[in-house]
């Protein structure tokens, strides 16, 4: 590209069910994040983060098209086997990297279409991504040794280790070996931790071993093991000379499941009301952290209201490539917010949400600003 500057490459990488208060830089005592914290102290901490959604499938459609759930088609979770997905007449951001001259993974969860793995729905092959591994929603029979992932279209069969080191390994190794490396990239990583059915190595529990309750030994080595396996993918692009030129996003597709006072759902809001499905900041505010080496100052804090949905414009701005022009987005850009010159941006349209299957009957809200609103369609 003659004299233009090398575009960056990027990672996404999401958690699953992480609550806003369950990492150690977000307030938690207990529960030991130390590669997530280091990793705050070299970037930003987006203190009012938001998913685009209180549940999965949702969060993750406008993370890939900018737009929200009920414009994008993805309105709730989707079951194995449902007609439901994400279509390809949506613009996924993979894609149109991909158009522009990035090079495509994706590692994790999917969970953007109820027929994994099918011809006669998109997959992520179809939305862009040149090389995948995935599961349609959750490692099965759990973290500990998945026997459903897929890459490229193939059934793996049986697999050794934890979900999230497993997915973290297949980036590590598509960065070394796979990719071409003479284009920039875009890697998604989407961990299954910590959401049900969560088992973790016995090594991350290790911290927790003066806990009765097994159950909370067990959450807690989740988030660990999913902190360790984010340390491991940063300790590669360190190795491979790469930290320098990449910009990472760090967040989680909603609040934590359960109570959060029994089984496995140990989840924490830091305080917040409301959990997962909850149109309440408890089920949609979660962690962001966004890390870009001479672009965004490190040990710095926003709080400033971001949402899933603008992942896709910022992603397209830093990365040079146009925004599609024949479609309503609901993201916006929020690099001056990143890179501290701007302590809010102006939005089209406010912040929205809407999840028919939320508690209590509330199924919409609404923030502009400071002010929130909370609604029932019934009302």
């Amino acid at each position: 590209r003659g004299d233009e500057p090398a575009r960056p490459n990027i990672i996404l990488f999401l958690a699953d069910d992480l609550g806003w208060g369950d990492l150690g830089c977000q307030g938690n005592p207990v529960i030991k994040t130390p590669n997530l914290d280091a990793f705050a102290k070299q970037g930003i901490r987006l203190t009012q983060c938001y998913s685009a959604s209180a549940v999965c499938s949702p969060s993750r459609s406008a993370l890939l098209t900018g737009r929200t759930p009920h414009r994008n088609g993805v309105f709730t979770w989707i079951a194995e086997g449902s007609e439901v997905h994400l279509r390809t007449s949506e613009v996924a951001l993979p894609k149109l990297l991909k158009e522009a001259g990035y090079t495509t993974c994706h590692s994790g969860k999917w969970h953007l279409n109820g027929k994994f793995n099918d011809p006669s729905q998109p997959q992520p092959n179809d939305h862009g991504y040149d090389w995948w591994l995935g599961t349609q929603n959750n490692a099965a029979p759990g973290h500990k040794n998945p026997v459903n992932y897929v890459r490229n279209g193939k059934p793996v069969g049986p697999t050794e280790g934890y979900s999230a080191v497993l997915v973290v390994d297949e980036a590590i190794a598509w960065l070394k070996e796979h990719r071409d490396k003479s284009k920039p990239f875009f890697l998604a990583v989407w961990t299954h931790e910590p959401h049900l059915p969560i088992e973790s190595d016995p090594e991350f529990q290790k911290p927790y071993a003066a806990i009765e309750d097994a159950d909370v030994r067990q959450h807690h080595g989740d988030v660990t093991q999913l902190d360790h396996a984010f340390g491991k993918l940063m300790k590669a692009l360190d190795d491979q000379k790469l930290a320098d030129q990449t910009f990472v996003a760090f967040t989680s597709d909603n609040g934590p499941e359960g109570t959060g006072l029994a089984g496995r759902t140990r989840g924490s809001t830091g305080g917040l009301r409301g959990r997962k499905r909850a149109m309440y900041e408890g089920g949609i505010r979660v962690p962001g952290i966004v890390r870009w080496p001479g672009r965004i100052k490190p040990g710095t804090t926003s709080d400033a209201p971001v949402i899933g949905s603008d992942m896709f414009p910022t992603i397209l701005g830093i990365a040079g490539v146009k925004k599609p022009a024949d479609r309503v987005l609901d993201g916006t850009d929020v690099l001056p917010i990143l890179t501290g010159t701007a302590d809010r941006v102006e939005r089209p349209r406010p912040l929205f949400w809407r999840l028919d299957m939320a508690p209590n009957n509330l199924h919409m809200a609404l923030r502009e600003g400071d002010w929130k609103i909370i609604a029932s369609r019934d009302l």
